[in-house]
């Protein structure tokens, strides 16, 4: 007997096969048998859906936006350029910078 090669799957596919076994119509034997697919895919699909079924709901974009802290960064930028700024003293004093900038 020989090994079927890997296949890989839509995410729609998947959708469709876990919206199948969510409604129940059918036994996972017999959306295995429809949708050529083992039934524990089946079971690992359907899980997928369920638990990620809160994240349609979130509003904006459905991608979570990280906090950012606007202060730290202004801070940040102050920093940079107060290093920037001694850094090119420094050098222009040395006579390693030229006065092209």
């Amino acid at each position: 007997m020989s090994k079927r090669p890997r296949r890989n799957h839509t995410p729609a596919f998947k959708a469709k096969v876990a919206l199948a076994a969510v409604k129940g119509e059918k036994t996972l034997a017999e959306l295995a048998q429809q949708f050529d697919v083992h039934p524990n895919q089946i079971t690992t699909w359907k899980a997928q859906l369920e638990g990620g079924a809160a994240d349609v709901f979130v509003s904006g974009n459905g991608a979570a936006q990280p906090a950012v802290d606007v202060k730290s960064l202004h801070a940040k930028i102050g920093e940079l350029t107060l290093e920037n700024d001694f850094l090119e003293g420094a050098l222009s004093k040395a006579g390693l910078l030229s006065a092209k900038r």
